[in-house]
């Protein structure tokens, strides 16, 4: 093959030109008459996805991350590059050692291809990934021209040749290989020969998959057809994918590929890694088996989806997008009036998909825009019987506490209360008199805040004084000082986040100020709000109402235990 022009002699756009720069398509490449009856899904959020701003896994968090993908039932699980760095190495030790029992998935080892004017047998970095001992192993290969000649700093023959010996040799070592063709549809874009040469030296020298990557993430479907389709009828070997989220279509990319015959499709759980993240495994696979009818995780597994994606983002620590397709709080939660009566009617009607075919399910969020309907949801699944007149009122007291700057769409804590008050109901566990919050700033110029309650329990009245860091949490444990005693199973609740708005900045010290206050039994979470111009009293009004719900769980909960 000569190095000035590649060999392979395919379709192409003609003059080379720069890296990262999307091309018209050239002609329309004919679709396979079947999609493949199932595809392989390659996970690579402990290698790729960490590699996101922010994210940092210890080896511990990695051997939990993978065992949730296993759970999952991903096909592969990409563990790392051992050697690059003491934490990989130890990751596949321990896995080596047995702390890490996969049932469904198969771990893999990545590294690169031996350096140029190397051997495969010597190259440190290959021999790291046969001490990985596990039984895959993924190479990364550079498939762009550019790359070859500027970072590599070698000849085109020679980048053909270091993929073929190391392909080769890891292959007589007894190793399953993949070869990761990086920065493949911008290569192919410059020079196709070369790049589909990469592709058919790895075929040759028994690769079991070569996966075509989208490194700068710049693709589009349209380029994805042609390109995808143009090598799957050139090589006979599995093709795989692999996109990054640059330009917003890594999943559409992903979809299009299997369309036009990839059998392997990488990514990761919740779109995690470097830049924009890639492929977003948790709507790829929903996509790909329940719109198309393409094997993945098998159809048991996918109600596991929801799940997983939020284990997974608090062993990262990333905080779950509620909006995310699929998976998020939000996927299925319906907010306006007529959405809501329509799905009450019938589920199809505003939902794409069910929401328990994921794991996830539908929600009903109760604002100024709901209607009857929405709030008829509402109450069913709070148990509560409210006739129409009911419901019109607890509609209007809606609109007229949102407009002052309510926010019930977040907090189903106080929505709750609302609803079963319009009932008639009224909390007896315990009736305010007053309470009172003082600062004080001592000699060491530390703050100290004092609340003071005192509050009708029973038949008694009970005044409890506190200490806190602040007035939330100076009044909170007054007021659990003042009725604990009673209620101990208070001692259950938590308030785990506090938050505060200002409503109307251009008044001041003046404005409107909304508190909301999240709190957990352990196995509930409930959101609680105080609206007013004095930041205390919004503060107690959040805090009791958070309360009142925790002595609701907790009631419900002992009745609900058999005796």
């Amino acid at each position: 093959m000569s190095d000035d022009v590649a060999g392979s002699g395919l379709d192409g756009p003609g003059a080379p030109r720069a890296p990262g720069h999307s091309h018209a398509p050239g002609h329309h490449h004919e679709v396979p008459t079947e999609l493949p009856e199932s595809v392989d899904i390659y996970d690579t959020t402990l290698r790729d996805g960490s590699q996101q701003e922010g994210l940092s896994l210890t080896v511990d968090d990695k051997l939990r991350v993978a065992e949730q993908l296993d759970h999952l039932g991903v096909q592969f699980i990409e563990g790392g590059w051992p050697g690059a760095n003491p934490k990989d190495a130890e990751f596949f030790r321990r896995a080596a050692a047995g702390e890490l029992k996969l049932e469904t998935a198969t771990l893999v080892a990545f590294g690169s291809t031996r350096k140029a004017g190397g051997q495969a047998e010597s190259d440190p970095v290959i021999a790291d990934m046969v001490a990985a001992q596990t039984s895959v192993v993924c190479l990364v290969a550079k498939s762009a021209e550019w790359h070859v000649t500027e970072t590599l700093r070698t000849s085109l023959t020679e980048a053909v040749d270091m993929v073929a010996d190391s392909v080769g040799y890891l292959v007589s070592r007894g190793l399953r290989v993949f070869l990761d063709a990086e920065h493949f549809f911008d290569g192919y874009q410059e020079n196709p020969g070369f790049s589909t040469d990469v592709v058919l030296a790895a075929a040759g020298a028994g690769a079991e998959a070569v996966v075509l990557c989208d490194t700068n993430g710049g693709s589009l479907p349209f380029d994805v057809e042609r390109v995808v389709g143009q090598v799957r009828d050139r090589v006979d070997v599995s093709l795989g994918c692999h996109f990054h989220n640059d330009s917003g279509c890594a999943v559409a990319n992903s979809l299009m590929a299997v369309r036009m015959g990839v059998t392997q499709v990488q990514g990761c759980v919740n779109g995690y890694g470097e830049r924009t993240g890639n492929a977003d495994l948790t709507s790829a696979i929903p996509d790909l088996t329940l719109k198309m009818g393409v094997g993945t995780i098998g159809r048991d597994r996918l109600a596991r989806l929801t799940a997983v994606s939020h284990h997974i983002s608090e062993v990262v620590n990333i905080t779950p997008d509620p909006h995310q397709p699929f998976v998020g709080a939000s996927a299925f939660a319906h907010k306006a009036g007529l959405h809501t009566s329509a799905i009450a009617r019938s589920r199809g009607a505003y939902e794409h998909t069910a929401p328990e075919s994921v794991g996830n399910g539908t929600r009903f969020v109760v604002s100024e825009m709901a209607g009857r309907s929405t709030v008829a949801l509402k109450a069913e699944q709070l148990g509560l019987a409210i006739d129409d007149s009911v419901l019109a009122e607890v509609v209007e007291r809606l609109k007229e506490l949102e407009h002052r700057g309510y926010h019930f769409e977040v907090a189903d804590g106080s929505l709750e209360l609302l609803m079963r008050s319009a009932t008639g109901w009224k909390q007896s566990f315990f009736t305010l008199e007053s309470h009172r919050v003082i600062t004080d700033l001592r000699e060491d110029e530390s703050f100290v805040t004092e609340a003071t309650v005192k509050v009708i329990v029973g038949d008694d009245r009970v005044i409890a004084t506190a200490e806190g860091n602040g007035p939330v949490n100076a009044l909170d444990a007054a007021l659990r000082q003042a009725i604990g005693p009673v209620y101990p199973q208070l001692s259950h609740v938590h308030l785990i986040d506090f938050k505060v708005r200002v409503l109307d900045t251009s008044r001041g010290t003046a404005s409107v100020t909304r508190v909301l206050i999240d709190s957990t039994d352990g196995d509930n979470t409930w959101t609680t709000i105080g609206v007013s111009e004095n930041v205390i009293e919004a503060s107690w009004a959040a805090l009791e109402d958070s309360i009142v719900v925790g002595l609701l769980r907790a009631e419900a909960d002992q009745q609900n235990q058999p005796s």
